[in-house]
């Protein structure tokens, strides 16, 4: 009589597992060849058998993937384990289906053990989002420097046009002052006055137009106009303000560099407006891969979480975000304000 064979109960409970999980499950040898596979990955490659066999692995990898997919292989091979590393595969038919593993190599054995889903969808969805941010990233990106070019031509305009005006009116003043001689004393003080104005007037407009755009941020570079902008901010207001910083601005747009600035004087207003501070300081510092900029004032403060919709605020948000920086605000009541910006290096 023929013994009844029974196969263990664990043995069977794996076996079933791994025929029937929708997932995809493949045991590969460490020469890069499958050992075995179940049902789910013939159906999802749509090679047959044999097929997936006979060839290695890597030759079912999306030609992109394959490079870093070795990298990942050597790591688990040296025993680091996989986990929800993705990859693209390329079916029979041509189709490209993004996979997320998590593999095992069992080195008494010389065979990885690994587990895939299928995250096609997911991952369609995710670079869709992707590809939003980006167009939309441009458009404000577009956005800003429309508005920077209008205010480089306004600026321009101010300096080449009411400067240069004031200047003659000034020139004309100070003519009358010398060759006038038979004014009355009245006259000579509203000439002196006139003249005075007019030196007021000339400074006024160069400060509106550096104010509207800092030229001088692109021929010197951020840290050189932060440090002019701190020291006028000083000598206008009668409210020291101090600048140092130490950074690499090559790792930086001139976007970052125009967004950077523009959030300082955003700051440095609400200082002067509302913060009824005595000193301010601007410094911004590099490490590992970030830029980050704190402007700091010792001012009545302010509970950030009651003031965080104020249009001022929105706006820092607003550019920081448009740049993928992160802006922290740091504020109480009669505690001053520190307001830090933190932007990655080489957006270029």
């Amino acid at each position: 009589m023929t013994p009844n064979l029974r196969v263990p109960q664990p043995e069977l409970a794996v076996s079933n597992f791994f025929e029937k999980t929708p997932d995809l499950v493949c045991i590969a040898h460490r020469n890069g060849y499958f050992k075995k596979v179940n049902q789910a990955v013939i159906d999802k490659l749509g090679y047959s058998e044999p097929e997936l066999m006979s060839v290695p692995i890597s030759n079912f990898i999306h030609p992109e993937d394959r490079h870093f997919t070795a990298t990942r292989r050597s790591e688990l091979l040296r025993g680091k384990n996989l986990l929800n590393f993705q990859n693209r595969y390329v079916t029979k038919a041509g189709a490209t289906v993004w996979l997320e593993w998590t593999s095992i190599y069992f080195p008494e054995d010389e065979v990885v053990f690994a587990i895939a889903k299928d995250i096609t969808g997911r991952k369609e969805e995710e670079l869709e989002v992707v590809e939003k941010y980006k167009k939309f990233k441009g458009l404000a990106t577009h956005f800003k420097s429309s508005i920077e070019e209008d205010r480089k031509t306004l600026a321009n305009e101010l300096q080449e046009e009411l400067a240069h005006l004031a200047e003659v009116l000034k020139t004309d003043i100070e003519w009358i002052k010398s060759n006038a001689y038979e004014l009355s004393p009245v006259a000579r003080t509203k000439i002196e006055h006139a003249s005075t104005v007019g030196q007021r007037l000339i400074k006024a407009i160069r400060r509106i137009s550096f104010a509207i755009s800092p030229n001088m941020l692109g021929h010197l570079g951020l840290g050189a106009t932060l440090a002019w902008y701190c020291r006028e901010f000083s000598l206008m207001n009668g409210l020291s303000c101090f600048y140092e910083g130490s950074f690499d601005e090559s790792a930086l747009s001139n976007e970052v560099k125009t967004d950077l600035f523009r959030i300082c004087q955003e700051c440095l207003s609400n200082t002067l407006s509302h913060g009824q501070a005595s000193g301010a300081r601007v410094v911004i510092e590099e490490s590992d891969d970030r830029v980050r900029m704190v402007i700091s004032d010792d001012g009545k403060g302010f509970d950030a979480e009651l003031q965080k919709r104020k249009p001022g605020l929105v706006r820092m948000r607003e550019r920081a975000a448009s740049i993928n920086g992160e802006l922290t605000i740091h504020s109480g009541i009669g505690n001053g304000t520190r307001i830090c910006v933190s932007v990655g290096k080489n957006i270029l």
